[in-house]
């Protein structure tokens, strides 16, 4: 999964640092519903501006854990 959503990001948002230790900081409102939009349509899943914290998208692994939750899996 973790490979799966670098991919869709590194697409999707090629000027981000996707491996920044606090990847929040690097994204504007448009990068952050572009995660959130990419996300719900790749797993399903239904995500919103609620979801979009700073420790849901510190890192590539917050956001993995983030959609492993939504998902119902336990990370």
């Amino acid at each position: 999964m973790k490979e799966r959503i670098i991919e869709l990001l590194t697409n999707a948002l090629p000027m981000v640092n996707l491996e920044s230790d606090f990847l929040f900081s690097e994204l504007d409102s448009l990068g952050v519903t572009t995660i959130l939009m990419l996300l719900s349509e790749e797993y399903g899943i239904t995500l919103e501006a609620k979801d979009a914290t700073p420790k849901n998208l510190k890192t590539i692994d917050s956001i993995v854990r983030m959609v492993e939750e939504k998902l119902g899996r336990n990370a």
